[in-house]
């Protein structure tokens, strides 16, 4: 049994064949060019996503052997697909050519803030917070397809006429692997739309009216662990591969990593920082700057969460790199951050596209302060570092004061949680153990988890083999005033950009 697991990020695609035993037997991964148009526009072209996503495909087939012209052939053998996926990202494209009618907004921009402040004025976010459990802010998709149906030519009264198509990441895979016979989404990508109500778990009619969607435009939602078709004219793959899981990346991280009860805990160190609190059956209404999403239950089924996250994380690092230049690659920064024992009191606040949780400030912009004559690379490489630490740290104690649950450990994934640095320095400033599976890639897992119970190989998470490995547990060093200086400092930095 082998399961295909397509994981299409904000900087690329992975994509993982795994095995009975949820053992990785092959990876493959190309990186996804971004197109930053204008200060705080983010884009991404929808033909280079799928692109990237097919050399991914490829190069994970050719390592497992079974690739074009290798072992049994174009994908052979593969008994199941899952896909998981940056969220809240907007496409639309036309149906009949199935090409896009421009370029796809990515959940970074925040050219819609503006628009997102005038409903505010108008009294609109109470509603908006109470049906779908998000906040009204340039993140979620709802005013960025407002935009692209308001500037791109004719696309209004297309989309009435159902010539166009509206989806996330998912669903517009979901087109293109199925040959645009499937336009379906799920229940954790829809909640990410603010176009979904979280309680009745469908599309809200009060909603599509306060943004002037067409109905015709929207995806059909079916279970994350269900039926999206099967692969037609799909390069390197046969026709007829069943497509059996579907989530957002944050909520597939979350069920990879065996969270789906209530109290299950995780953040996701990638382009950003995402931290999830499993909630049960019922949703929790949000506070402190959190929000309220759809997750998955033990068969895939919808349930609920609490989310804070954090817009610039593993992005700051990639800036060092390739907006200054203080790093040849990524994985340098472990090293040059321990080369000194602390920031020399600079702070970088890396608001770059805004604060998200627990601040929610669209307007703020990034900060670097503290800087003297005697700061250093390795101390700007520190704080860039330090900076991650801190917005998770700050999302972990909103997420306290709301849920009242005390936590013990936190579970981690995605790549920067590979800095063992990073992971230390986190244990420090929580004072709580950091836990790391062998299996970071735990977005891919649970995608592949996803598709394995979908297509009947596994009945439930909870029974599914684990991934193997180690887990490696960070304690924390640090003492209490030591955690309480280094805190008050970010929060001092903070309060430069973050004030009302």
């Amino acid at each position: 049994m082998s399961i295909l697991a397509i994981d299409q990020g904000t900087t690329g695609t992975t994509a993982l064949v795994v095995d009975g035993r949820a053992r990785v037997v092959a990876r493959g991964y190309a990186e996804l060019p971004q197109h930053f148009p204008k200060p705080g526009w983010v884009e991404h072209d929808g033909e280079e996503i799928w692109a990237a996503t097919l050399r991914a495909v490829a190069e994970a087939l050719r390592r497992w052997g079974h690739g074009p012209g290798r072992g049994r052939g174009r994908g052979a053998g593969i008994d199941a697909i899952g896909i998981t996926n940056q969220r809240e990202t907007t496409l639309l494209w036309d149906r009949k050519s199935g090409r896009p009618v421009a370029r796809g907004i990515v959940w970074q921009d925040r050219r819609t803030s503006e628009r997102c402040a005038a409903l505010r004025r108008a009294g609109a976010e109470p509603r908006i917070a109470r049906a779908t459990g998000l906040r009204l802010d340039p993140y979620f998709s709802a005013t960025k397809l407002e935009w692209l149906l308001d500037r791109v030519p004719r696309a209004r009264s297309r989309a009435k006429r159902g010539a166009l198509a509206f989806g996330t990441v998912d669903s517009w895979l979901l087109w293109r692997l199925t040959g645009g016979k499937t336009h379906a989404t799920d229940p954790t990508n829809a909640s990410r739309t603010l176009l979904f109500h979280l309680r009745r778990l469908e599309w809200d009619a009060a909603l599509l009216d306060r943004f002037d969607v067409s109905p015709a435009l929207l995806p059909e939602v079916r279970p994350s662990a269900g039926d999206f078709g099967v692969t037609r004219g799909v390069p390197g793959l046969p026709d007829g591969v069943p497509i059996r899981g579907i989530a957002g990346d944050q909520q597939a991280a979350l069920f990879g990593q065996g969270c789906v009860t209530a109290g299950g805990m995780k953040n996701t160190y990638g382009t950003g920082c995402f931290l999830m609190l499993h909630t049960g059956t019922r949703p929790v209404a949000p506070r402190s700057g959190l929000l309220a999403t759809v997750a998955c239950g033990a068969r895939g089924e919808a349930a609920y969460a609490l989310e804070g996250s954090v817009f610039v994380a593993g992005a700051a690092i990639q800036w060092l790199r390739d907006g200054l230049g203080l790093l040849a690659d990524a994985s340098d920064s472990e090293g040059i951050a321990r080369s000194v024992p602390d920031t020399a009191g600079s702070y970088l606040v890396p608001a770059f596209t805004g604060l998200g949780a627990p601040y929610w400030r669209p307007d703020a912009r990034g900060i670097w302060c503290g800087l003297t004559r005697g700061t250093t690379r390795a101390h700007l490489v520190r704080a860039a570092l330090e900076s991650i630490a801190h917005q998770s740290c700050d999302v972990v104690e909103a997420m306290r004061r709301e849920s009242g649950v005390a936590i013990r450990a936190l579970r981690v994934d995605g790549g920067a949680s590979r800095n063992d640095f990073l992971m230390q320095l986190q244990a420090d400033l929580l004072g709580i153990p950091i836990e790391r599976p062998a299996m970071v890639e735990s977005t891919a897992l649970g995608a592949a988890y996803l598709a394995g119970i979908g297509a009947g190989i596994w009945e439930r998470r909870d029974r599914a083999p684990e991934a193997a490995g180690k887990i490696s547990r960070f304690r924390p060093r640090l003492g209490i005033a030591a955690r309480r200086r280094m805190r008050a400092g970010w929060a001092a930095a903070v309060a430069l950009i973050a004030r009302d």
